[in-house]
């Protein structure tokens, strides 16, 4: 089958990513550990594969959405993994958030398999993925490149180039979600001062959004942290913390001081703690804010 492609993880940004792939007329061999998730997507357009070695045999192509280092590693190089079955030169075009080690690591495991590895990070909420209008990060080979690109120009808006530094990608991606976790504090903050001083929260956001921040962050998670609109839940607080704790270890790694991570690692750290984990991390932010001011 000529647009057939391995798809591996189907959270919540990989059923609206898959379903794209299916609406752009490729058949998707899909693993999820919750094998039912698959029942979203058009029967005719996929097979349920058992293992990720399942998703992987005999395409050229596979994608995967896996929102944790180990459980990526796992699905590469495990009992059960991909490059037990994926073909020479065939591409691995990994789009989850993770550390730039963990690429480096599995490019080297791919590149002895026979075949490639592709870090490709996107920016984006489901919504986002739904209509295409993800920003998606690139880094690796030229080769692997030019391979995945009609598959990635089908689920995003902007591909970004990031060199031939596997990681590199990687890097912009932990270093752009400590600026949203950042951006979130720094908004909920300030509401949370306009609210307690008699103003109206979501006013001060329209205000702010379509002035001085009139930028897609502060408009869209702006409004969700004025609304104290925390469903539905988008991006879980506790994998908000995992790009937390990713953030200072890469800040560890590099000698590099970033007082303002710390802030944001240890306010997810509190969201995991109370029990929000599988909130919404603006939840996992904005609640916390209101909460320590008491409203």
């Amino acid at each position: 089958m000529k647009n057939k492609i391995g798809f591996i993880g189907l959270g919540n940004m990989g059923i609206p990513m898959a379903k794209n792939l299916i609406e752009a007329g490729y058949h998707l061999q899909v693993y999820n550990r919750t094998a039912s998730k698959a029942k979203e997507l058009d029967a005719a357009s996929v097979t349920v594969c058992k293992t990720p070695a399942g998703a992987a045999d005999g395409v050229q192509i596979l994608l995967s959405m896996l929102s944790q280092d180990e459980i990526l590693k796992e699905a590469v190089v495990g009992d059960n993994g991909i490059l037990k079955t994926f073909p020479k030169n065939a591409v691995h075009i990994s789009m989850s958030t993770i550390g730039p080690d963990t690429a480096e690591e599995l490019e080297k495991r791919h590149k002895e398999a026979g075949s490639i590895y592709l870090a490709s990070p996107v920016f984006g909420r489901p919504e986002a993925a739904a209509a295409k209008k993800l920003f998606i990060c690139t880094s690796g080979s030229a080769e692997a490149k030019k391979i995945a690109q009609p598959v990635l120009e089908k689920l995003g808006q902007k591909i970004c180039d990031f060199g031939d530094k596997v990681g590199g990608a990687n890097v912009v991606k932990i270093a752009g979600n400590f600026m949203i976790i950042a951006s979130m504090e720094m908004m909920a903050e300030a509401f949370t001062l306009a609210e307690k001083n008699g103003l109206d929260r979501m006013q001060v956001a329209d205000f702010f959004g379509s002035t001085i921040f009139n930028a897609p962050i502060y408009q869209n998670y702006g409004k969700l942290i004025a609304n104290k609109q925390y469903q539905p839940v988008g991006f879980k607080a506790k994998l908000g913390y995992k790009d937390a704790r990713l953030v200072l270890k890469l800040a560890q790694l590099s000698e590099t001081p970033m007082p303002a991570a710390t802030l944001a690692h240890d306010r997810l750290l509190s969201a995991v703690a109370k029990g929000w984990g599988e909130a919404d991390w603006v939840e996992g932010v904005a609640r916390g804010v209101s909460e320590d001011a008491g409203v």
